[in-house]
């Protein structure tokens, strides 16, 4: 029995990177294509803002695996010439702020990072009248807009890409699970977006507070709201570090079997590995990126670093190649707000992805299960937009 699971103990708090902090106000969409001229003939200046100096010892693993991926991604380059320049931020807005000035006063031509969410939202602040794009490394769509990207998977992309799935496949009276928490809520409106986008049908929605008590306490309302609202899906917003486990034990226990109620998940499922051995999470859909892909980086980063990179280590290498395939045109607008959310999109190391108009981005994933404790690829990620799941 895993420890998360004994009676007796508090769910942890986790949240994914950024979303704790709700109340930003990002800069406001102008509609118009913004950015820097910059000539493709001598090596760009690009910023990246990483969390060092902040005493946080995994904050310092983040930081250099950060830089490593783009380091990694300019290596992999052919017919553009980057010149990458680190900043610390100490995982601080106010550190933040001034660095993002101090880059583009030292001539960066566009800003990688940072990683939280206010940090990067102060950061972008700095320098929009400035007319610098910045790409930040959170998930929290609430700072995106303007001259701020978030190259985070979201809430909202995941969201999609399951709702849509689930009706395809016959699953679309799709109950809300959700805990009484920023991030479930924030949860909930994604998904509750995603049902209406693909016209499926809302079969309810439960909330619980954040603790084992509350879960408990929620369980009979959950299967009351699944009975009379005839949910073939429940779709649950808690992650492997706090309420999905629990949820998963309780929920077959109540009635609600995963044999004839699908269970679907917002956040992985498949970290960290132990929860593979779950019963209940056995037949679970969630999404994640083209897994092939990300044991190539992971190997490739192995073989440069040693070690494997920090799990969002990734968006810097991401960053860079959408940053060099824009320059690689040779042309002068490559970085503005216009070239960035072209629709075609990018390659990235987990797979194709694209930047929105206002902030967010949209990435392609695979839909998996849990078969036997072994995750199970059942829709591939698509390698171009307009494909499956878009």
């Amino acid at each position: 029995m895993f420890a998360f699971l004994k009676p007796a103990r508090k769910l942890l708090k986790g949240a994914a990177l950024g979303l704790a902090s709700f109340a930003l106000f990002a800069c406001e969409p102008t509609g118009l294509s913004t950015g820097p001229t910059i000539s493709t003939n001598a090596p760009v200046p690009v910023a990246l803002l990483v969390p060092m100096g902040s005493g946080n010892s995994g904050d310092a693993l983040l930081a250099q695996s950060l830089e490593n991926a783009a380091r990694l991604a300019i290596a992999d380059l052919q017919g553009v010439q980057i010149d990458l320049r680190v900043y610390p931020t100490a995982g601080q807005a106010a550190t933040a702020q001034a660095a993002a000035i101090q880059a583009v006063n030292e001539g960066a031509k566009i800003i990688l990072g940072p990683v939280f969410a206010e940090a990067a939202n102060a950061a972008a602040k700095a320098v929009v009248n400035r007319k610098i794009n910045v790409m930040a490394f959170s998930n929290n769509t609430t700072i995106a807009g303007g001259n701020l990207f978030v190259l985070g998977p979201t809430f909202e992309n995941t969201a999609d890409r399951l709702v849509g799935f689930s009706k395809r496949n016959g699953r679309e009276r799709i109950m809300v699970v959700h805990a009484e928490n920023v991030s479930g809520q924030i949860g909930r409106n994604a998904i509750l977006s995603a049902i209406s986008r693909n016209n499926a049908t809302e079969a309810g929605t439960v909330s619980y507070q954040f603790s084992q008590e509350g879960v408990i306490a929620a369980t009979s309302q959950i299967k009351l709201n699944a009975d009379q609202n005839q949910a073939d899906a429940i779709f649950l917003t808690s992650d492997t570090s706090g309420a999905l486990p629990l949820l998963t034990q309780v929920l077959p226990e109540a009635g609600l079997s995963p044999a004839t109620t699908q269970f679907i998940g917002l956040t992985r499922w498949d970290i960290p590995a132990q929860t593979l051995e779950l019963p209940g999470v056995q037949g679970g859909w969630f999404a994640m990126p083209d897994p092939q892909l990300t044991q190539q980086f992971q190997t490739r980063y192995a073989q440069a670093y040693g070690g494997l990179p920090h799990p969002i280590g990734g968006l810097a290498y991401d960053g860079i190649a959408a940053i060099g395939a824009l320059v690689k045109a040779g042309k002068s607008d490559a970085l503005t707000t216009g070239a960035l959310t072209q629709g075609a999109g990018f390659q990235g190391v987990n797979g194709i992805f694209r930047l929105r108009a206002d902030g967010t981005n949209e990435r392609g994933l695979a839909v998996a299960t849990i078969r036997d404790k072994k995750v199970v690829i059942i829709d591939p990620a698509p390698t171009r937009f307009g494909g499956a799941g878009f």
